[in-house]
C-alpha cells in the first residue's frame, strides 16, 4: 500500500511534527511494539460511527452563516433518523499513537477529524465509521526524517476489509452506499474498491465513491482504466456508482514542482483524476464551502475573524456563501482542484480562509489546502451524496 505512505494526509498536526527535527538528523528509532490485536468489528466499539446511538457521529454540526455583510445566523443541524441510504467512511491520518500502527482507542484526535469529515453526512444517510490499525503520525515523522519504514502498510487495508465484511453482513441488506475517505483513509478505500468491489455483486449498491486528497490514476482524457477498472469518475448530475477524487491549491498558489499531490509520477500516461463535486461537468462553480469556525486544525495559522461587524461564531462550524469557488484546472503536469477565495475588501467579512500547511508560519507550498479538501465543498459532497442515492434508487432527481 505505497499510496497510503506516498500521499498520506497530515491533517491535524504532522506538517509540524515532521519538521521538528531537521531532516540531516537521525530520525528516532521505530517503538518496538507489535501491532494492537486485530478488531473484532461485530463488537460495536470497534466503530467510531454506528446509527442510532450516541458516537463520535452525532457530535454538534451546527453552522452559524456568515453572509458578505457580515450579518451572522445560526442553521442548526439535524440528522436524518430514517435515512434511506448508507456512507462507509474511512479516517485520515490522525493518529498521534508514538507506535508506527495505531491501536484502537479513539483519542481526540479521531473525534475531531469525525467532527469535520463524517458527521454532516448524517442529514443524509447512516454513517459507519470503523477504527482502524492506521499508519500514525509519529510513523510519517520518523520516515519523512530518514527514519526506516517500521509500519505495516497493509493493516489498514486488511482491517478496513474486515469492517467492511461485517457492515455487509449486519447492516447492508441491499442498501445503497456512498465510500468516503480523506487521504490514507481514500487510499485504503481505493485498494477496497479495486481488490474487493470491482468485480463483485456489491458493486452494484455503490452509489458513489469519494476518494478525496489522494492521487487517482486515470488514462489522460480518461474517466476510467487507471487504478479502478471499472468504477468511472462522475461526470454529469444524475450518475451514480461513479467516482469523485481530487486534491485541492490555492488558484494563486498552484502545485509547486515538488508536490506529492496532483500528478501521477510513475505511470506514464497517466494523470491524477480531478472532479469537482460543485460541477461534476467541469468548469467553475461557487461551492458550499462548510468550514471549522476556528481553522484547520494544528497544522494551520488560526482562521482570521469571520466578520468584523458582528461576535465571533459560537457553533464549531461556519458558512460563508458565495465566498468560495473551484474549478478542475490541469497545468505543468499536474490536475488539481484550484480554490479562489471571493474576496470584497469593501464588505465586513474575512477575506481569506485558512488551510495551508504551515510550520513556524513557513506555508509549505508543496502540501495545497490538503487540510481543507473536504470542507472547501462539503455542503456540496452532502448533497451529492443524497442526489445520487435518489438516483440510484430511481427516483432521479439533479444534483442540486
Amino acid at each position: 500500500m505505497k499510496t497510503v505512505i506516498g500521499a498520506a494526509a497530515l491533517v491535524l498536526a504532522v506538517p509540524a511534527n515532521a519538521q521538528t527535527t531537521p531532516a540531516s538528523a537521525p530520525a528516532p528509532a521505530a517503538p518496538v511494539a507489535s501491532p494492537a490485536p486485530a478488531p473484532d468489528y461485530t463488537q460495536d466499539a470497534a466503530w467510531l460511527c454506528r446509527p442510532g446511538r450516541k458516537d463520535a457521529c452525532t457530535q454538534d454540526q451546527d453552522v452559524t452563516v456568515v453572509r458578505a455583510d457580515g450579518k451572522t445566523k445560526v442553521e442548526r443541524f439535524r440528522a436524518d433518523r430514517a435515512a434511506a441510504f448508507d456512507c462507509f467512511y474511512v479516517y485520515p491520518t490522525v493518529s498521534l499513537d508514538q507506535t508506527p500502527n495505531s491501536d484502537l482507542n479513539a483519542g481526540p484526535e479521531e473525534l475531531a477529524v469525525i467532527a469535520s469529515q463524517a458527521a454532516r453526512f448524517t442529514s443524509k444517510c447512516r454513517v459507519y465509521a470503523p477504527l482502524y490499525r492506521q499508519v500514525t503520525l509519529t510513523e510519517l515523522r520518523r520516515v519523512m526524517t530518514g527514519g526506516t519504514p517500521a509500519a505495516d502498510r497493509g493493516l489498514g487495508l486488511r482491517d478496513v476489509y474486515e469492517a467492511w465484511n461485517d457492515y455487509l453482513r449486519r447492516d447492508n441488506k441491499g442498501r445503497g452506499v456512498v465510500l468516503i475517505g480523506h487521504s490514507q483513509g481514500s487510499g485504503v478505500l481505493k485498494e477496497l474498491i479495486a481488490r474487493y468491489i470491482e468485480g463483485q455483486p456489491i458493486q452494484r449498491n455503490i452509489v458513489g465513491a469519494y476518494l478525496i486528497g489522494t492521487n487517482l490514476a486515470v488514462p489522460q482524457g480518461q474517466a476510467v482504466g487507471g487504478d479502478l477498472k471499472r468504477l468511472k469518475l462522475c461526470t454529469q448530475a444524475g450518475q451514480y456508482n461513479c467516482v469523485v477524487s481530487y486534491v485541492t491549491f490555492r488558484a494563486d498558489a498552484p502545485p509547486p514542482a515538488n508536490s506529492r499531490f496532483g500528478r501521477i509520477a510513475d505511470k506514464p500516461g497517466m494523470v491524477a483524476a480531478c472532479v469537482n463535486p460543485a460541477a461534476l461537468g467541469g468548469g467553475r462553480a461557487v461551492t458550499d464551502a462548510i468550514f471549522g469556525a476556528k481553522g484547520a486544525g494544528l497544522g494551520s495559522a488560526p482562521q482570521a475573524a469571520w466578520t468584523t461587524s458582528g461576535p465571533a461564531p459560537t457553533t464549531p462550524f461556519v458558512k460563508a456563501p458565495g465566498l468560495i469557488s473551484a474549478e478542475c484546472v490541469n497545468a505543468n503536469g499536474f490536475n488539481y482542484l484550484a480554490v479562489t477565495v471571493n474576496a470584497d475588501p469593501k464588505d465586513p467579512r474575512t477575506d481569506t480562509i485558512a488551510g495551508d500547511v504551515s510550520v513556524g508560519g513557513q506555508i509549505l507550498a508543496d502540501w495545497g489546502l490538503h487540510l481543507i479538501d473536504m470542507p472547501v465543498a462539503m455542503g456540496n459532497l452532502v448533497e451529492l451524496a443524497d442526489a445520487q442515492a435518489k438516483a440510484w434508487r430511481g427516483v432521479g432527481l439533479p444534483v442540486k
